[in-house]
């Protein structure tokens, strides 16, 4: 991976931990996820409308923003409900996880793309981290009943969340090859609110969603401004690399998430969850050195 690449990748981890963090500060996740996808759409209209008078989509350049707005309005649901449900330290690193277990494969297969031993190793080293982090502390009763973690909603919501993930990993990849990643982001958020808005609407209320609104204005916006960062940064990058390196480099942000769910939420911590940030980054060294 190249050094521009890898530095908009770290960049886009880091926001996009922030956002996530803001989320699970809310009251209400999935009104907060709805209003900050409106607030997307609102605050980059005017940027997103130059590019669009520039760079006209094509047929089938529409077709991959239906695509990753189905997609990202589902990942963004799921979400949302696993942080009414679970904690950041619980529900980031298994959501975060489970994409780059499964990115790589869907790149090979799908893409015909080449991944090299070492950065194999990488990213198992990143997925093995991953794990750790969530795993520690629980291995025992784990071996006895390795299915256990099903039965917690948060967990459940992680892996839904992180399925999304890969799915969208794979076809923005390609989407970005036919419209501009900022532009492509810019409908993306636009068509999930307007997707998520009859559902919102009907299970929240207008009344409740006002409320939401009134009780986090500057969470929102700021939760907004961190999303166009963190995902834009991240389909530039997909741009100057594979598929396969991008998305396991960009989940540095399971160590941040792990240190804010620890320090600042009180979260359950310690040196196992240590151990498992060390992997991660090791893995993210080995995929920067040896693409």
């Amino acid at each position: 991976m190249s050094t521009p690449a890898l530095i908009m990748v770290l960049l886009s981890g880091v926001a996009h931990v922030g956002w996530n963090y803001l989320m699970t500060r809310a009251g209400d996740q999935e009104a907060f996820v709805w209003w900050m996808q409106v607030a997307m759409a609102v605050l980059f209209a005017p940027l997103a409308l130059l590019i669009f008078l520039s760079e006209p989509i094509s047929p089938l350049g529409w077709l991959f923003v239906f695509g990753t707005t189905l997609i990202h309005t589902f990942y963004f649901l799921f979400l949302a409900r696993g942080y009414a449900s679970g904690d950041l330290s619980q529900v980031y690193p298994i959501a975060r996880g489970t994409g780059p277990a499964l990115v790589p494969i869907l790149g090979v297969l799908l893409l015909g793309e080449k991944v090299s031993l070492p950065a194999v190793a990488g990213i198992a080293a990143i997925v093995a981290g991953v794990l750790f982090v969530y795993w520690t502390g629980r291995m025992a009763s784990i071996l006895t009943d390795p299915l256990q973690f099903l039965s917690e909603p948060g967990v459940r919501y992680a892996i839904a969340t992180g399925i999304c993930i890969s799915g969208y990993s794979i076809w923005d990849k390609l989407g970005v090859e036919h419209v501009a990643p900022f532009l492509y982001m810019h409908l993306m958020s636009l068509g999930v609110a307007i997707m998520l808005a009859p559902y919102i609407v009907r299970r929240r209320g207008i009344p409740a969603l006002w409320s939401a609104w009134r009780a986090n204005p500057r969470a929102i916006a700021a939760a907004a401004v961190l999303t166009f960062l963190a995902y834009g940064l991240v389909l530039s990058a997909l741009q100057l690399a594979q598929v396969s390196y991008v998305w396991p480099a960009r989940e540095i942000g399971i160590v941040i998430a792990v240190v804010l769910g620890s320090l600042v939420l009180k979260e359950p911590s310690g040196r196992g969850r240590l151990l498992g940030s060390c992997l991660i980054v090791l893995g993210i060294g080995t995929i920067a050195v040896f693409p």
